[in-house]
């Protein structure tokens, strides 16, 4: 089943977010493929696998406006080459980006749970915001190899300082003790936001890490539109949205527990910190600041595609 899935995943089609998916390769042309690899396996047998790997047939829909990226494509396969390379030479691979903002209060949130009947959770009526309370910015480290996310949930704004911290505290408390020989990391991450590619802060405060770790960095960003091929949402993300379906999210603990007790079928285990420091905005990186940066823009894709060395 992993080396089916294999072939399916770097070309699968479809929202991601769905519990869904599915592939434009045919069962007989899977069939042919894993029986080269040295499989015995038959067409009928690869259509019951792929079901169990909750993959399914689907036609078209109308529902895009507008054109998409035409190097769209050529990102993505690059994304699952460096991966596939890292992976293979136990180098960390992480996927990162921010979840959405949530208020923290006794709020309606979406979703049923089981509870007594005639019993059900009491929330406010009207959501009337609690400025001493404020909202939580969970920020989530995805490692692909380990299976494991880590969350850092900040108070404050999120920019890309917050974002680079996140993945500093990840490095920290887990990442330098699962790859204790690594000297490279790969990040995949959006093309926008606090982690953006033509974010200045986001490249100074990633080289300020890679100087203090000693690790190479090379980063990926998603193409415009296309954040939720990034594997974050759909294999992290997601499933703390599920566990905390219809909890009112009353207070930073409640926040921290919820998320720390996420799990999955796949064996996804979540590890979750509160982050209290503040985080200005509004910080402005100078051209002579961002000339001093170790920087490299690979040869394919440049304004997506960067490494970042220690000075």
């Amino acid at each position: 089943m992993p080396s089916l899935d294999a072939l399916v995943e770097p070309t699968a089609q479809g929202d991601p977010m769905s519990p869904l998916r599915w592939t434009t390769k045919s069962t007989r042309r899977l069939c042919e493929t894993l029986n080269e690899h040295g499989f015995n396996i038959s067409h009928m047998q690869v259509c019951r696998l792929l079901h169990k790997l909750e993959y399914q047939l689907s036609g078209n829909r109308k529902s895009l406006e507008g054109g998409t990226n035409s190097d769209r494509n050529t990102q993505f396969e690059l994304i699952n080459e460096q991966s596939s390379r890292f992976l293979k030479r136990n180098h960390p691979v992480i996927s990162v980006d921010a979840k959405k903002k949530e208020w923290i209060g006794n709020f309606k949130q979406n979703g049923r749970v089981w509870r007594p009947q005639g019993e059900p959770e009491l929330v406010n009526v009207y959501d009337f915001i609690d400025k001493k309370l404020g909202k939580a910015t969970p920020y989530g480290i995805y490692d692909l190899k380990k299976n494991l996310g880590w969350v850092n949930v900040g108070l404050d704004h999120e920019t890309a300082e917050f974002a680079v911290e996140s993945i500093r505290r990840w490095w920290k408390s887990l990442g330098q003790e699962l790859y204790p020989n690594a000297k490279h990391l790969y990040v995949t991450a959006d093309g926008g936001g606090s982690n953006g590619s033509r974010n200045r802060l986001w490249k100074y405060c990633l080289q300020e890490f890679s100087d203090e770790s000693r690790l190479t960095i090379r980063v990926s960003h998603f193409p415009p539109g296309t954040s939720k091929w990034n594997k974050i949402e759909h294999r992290l993300f997601h499933h703390i949205s599920m566990n905390w379906k219809g909890q009112p999210l009353v207070s930073l603990d409640v926040i921290i527990n919820l998320i720390g007790s996420t799990t999955s079928q796949t064996g996804l285990k979540v590890y979750a910190m509160e982050d209290q420091k503040t985080y200005p905005t509004k910080r402005k990186i100078t051209d002579e600041e961002m000339e001093k940066l170790n920087i490299t823009r690979e040869d394919i894709l440049g304004k997506w595609n960067y490494i970042l060395k220690p000075r």
